[in-house]
């Protein structure tokens, strides 16, 4: 008989938001009234929903009708119960935050305690919390962080005044004592072991290098984890994650894993696919040889360079980089093809990054970029990006006028080719020059295009270089005259989660400190749309949309 209820329950059932749960302990206490009062407040909501259930219409038995009688009788009782508050915890947390009150140690003790941050280990794990908290907020931490950063160093500083040796890292540990729990997070999704070298792929997914490595040299060209297909293969380097984990580490006494790519380098041309006679050979044709002989060689080192680090590390040694930056210039297509992918390939190892910038390769990829084929100019982008992962080499490459070839291959290319164009300019676009050289080529125009045309498939690109340009002036600027607001707004109302989130961020950019775009949003149905999304977004677009909806009453007032 309950299948009645749920096939009817939309319309006795309120609307739930869930709480997340706080990600820190310290926050959680802060927020414990406020957090209460909304619990209170979906208890009557579901008690409301109770009372208006008409049971008689549904053929229940007798035993049913009674559970729920039961269920609603525990929510009327929750109702007239209120769990009263621990009052002296919330006087010892007022104090303890107050920057005016002078420092009791008996008291912080006793907030300690109670927040069960007795010993050093806890400090850490809620600082690491802390740093979390900060991380998933895209950047954008809610304003209690100040707060509860300076009291857990007041509470760490009182642990360690009170017992400095028994609580000093990897001191005083007994033998007996379990090794800790490695968090999920800090674990490789691959080898399930604590990462040393954590990088990001494509897809967001965050790895151990060497796993990872392995899984790209078999081949495979998706996410293990996601099962998404990697727009590239480049891996960027988690450094936050890497911090973390050497917080993590020293707080519970563990030796931080040494970093084997040394060793590994001094031994990768035992293992490469060519042994030192093979490669002088190759050198010797790229040099040396006639166009046929450079076209094979590079298409060689090309695809070994695609199969493996250990061949990466030979190729660099053995001085391929030079040779092959010189054929970038070649009249034979196909040979300026087989070089800068080659280059490509070779960059996805770290130490050849720097070999290839000092080699003067930018100049000659942009070129390629410029006027080379299809294949090698999508190549040339994606090889743009994989080097600027170094920030200087963000400066290098703008200077070097790789910004409009860039732009050019966002509109005519394929959709790979656009799609690595895309990648080039926001990594690129991270230095503020670059955002500057972007909106001088006009790049604004046609991002606008591809948020009208759903069909092109380059909305979320499209999104995504405009929240970064809108924080510009001269990108703000640019994009308020280009009429922007219906298109954003049509985003917020039937866009996807992110999507609508960076909707709202390039509105939020828009709108701030300018009275007649926050007008012009509203004209164009942004504030049922923003109001909407408060509800239902992302934790940053609920955060967005909320301040623009505060714009707009603003406005009105004035």
């Amino acid at each position: 008989p309950l299948f009645l209820y749920h096939r009817h329950r939309h319309r006795y059932t309120p609307k739930i938001d869930f709480f997340p749960r706080p990600p820190t302990t310290a926050q959680a206490m802060r927020g414990r009234d406020s957090l209460l009062r909304e619990f209170a407040a979906v208890n009557e909501r579901i008690q409301a929903a109770l009372d208006q259930l008409p049971y008689h219409d549904f053929d229940m038995p007798e035993e049913v009708q009674e559970q729920v009688a039961l269920v609603h009788s525990q929510f009327k009782r929750a109702a007239t119960r209120a769990e009263p508050a621990d009052a002296q915890l919330a006087r010892d947390l007022a104090w303890a935050l107050s920057d005016d009150k002078p420092t009791v140690p008996a008291l912080l003790m006793r907030v300690s305690e109670k927040l069960q941050l007795e010993t050093m280990a806890d400090m850490k794990r809620e600082s690491v919390a802390l740093h979390e908290m900060v991380i998933s907020s895209g950047g954008e931490p809610e304003g209690c962080v100040d707060e509860m950063s300076s009291l857990l160093k007041k509470l760490k500083d009182c642990v360690i005044a009170q017992a400095p040796a028994a609580e000093a890292p990897g001191v005083g540990r007994s033998p007996s004592v379990k090794s800790p729990i490695i968090p999920d997070e800090f674990r490789c999704p691959i080898s399930l072991e604590l990462m040393q070298d954590p990088v990001i792929v494509s897809s967001g997914q965050t790895y151990e290098r060497s796993c990872i490595q392995k899984w790209l040299d078999s081949g495979h060209k998706t996410c293990p984890k996601m099962q998404l297909a990697l727009t590239h293969t480049s891996l960027t380097p988690n450094f936050v994650l890497k911090s973390l984990i050497a917080q993590w580490c020293e707080a519970n006494g563990i030796e931080l894993p040494k970093n084997k790519a040394n060793s590994h380098d001094k031994k990768a041309v035992k293992s490469s696919d060519y042994d030192n006679a093979g490669l002088v050979s190759l050198m010797n044709r790229l040099r040396g040889g006639n166009q046929d002989e450079q076209r094979a060689a590079a298409g060689e080192i090309r695809l070994l360079a695609k199969r493996n680090v250990n061949n990466r590390i030979c190729i660099a040694e053995a001085g391929a980089i030079p040779l092959l930056v010189n054929l970038l210039s070649s009249s034979d297509p196909r040979t300026q093809e087989h070089a800068v992918t080659a280059l490509l390939n070779l960059s996805i190892h770290e130490n050849n990054k720097a070999s290839i910038v000092d080699s003067n390769a930018i100049p000659k990829i942009v070129e390629v970029l410029k006027t080379g084929s299809m294949e090698a100019r999508e190549n040339a982008a994606a090889t743009l990006f994989s080097l600027s992962v170094v920030d200087e080499n963000k400066v290098t490459i703008g200077a070097a006028g790789a910004i409009p070839p860039l732009i050019n291959l966002l509109c005519d290319g394929s959709p790979r080719g656009k799609k690595d164009a895309a990648t080039a300019i926001f990594n690129l676009c991270i230095y503020q020059g670059n955002k500057v050289r972007a909106v001088k080529a006009g790049i604004v125009t046609h991002l606008m295009n591809f948020l009208v045309d759903p069909t092109g498939g380059m909305i979320d690109e499209a999104l995504t270089l405009l929240s970064i340009l809108a924080g510009n002036q001269e990108g703000k600027s640019v994009i308020t005259q280009s009429e922007p607001m219906p298109p954003l707004v049509e985003v917020i109302k039937t866009g996807s989660p992110r999507n609508r989130e960076n909707a709202a961020a390039i509105l939020w950019s828009l709108c701030s400190a300018d009275a007649e775009q926050t007008m012009a949003a509203k004209a164009a149905g942004g504030e049922d749309a923003l109001k909407e999304l408060s509800e239902t977004g992302t934790d940053r677009a609920k955060r967005k949309a909320s301040s623009l909806l505060e714009l707009m009453r603003q406005s009105e007032e004035a």
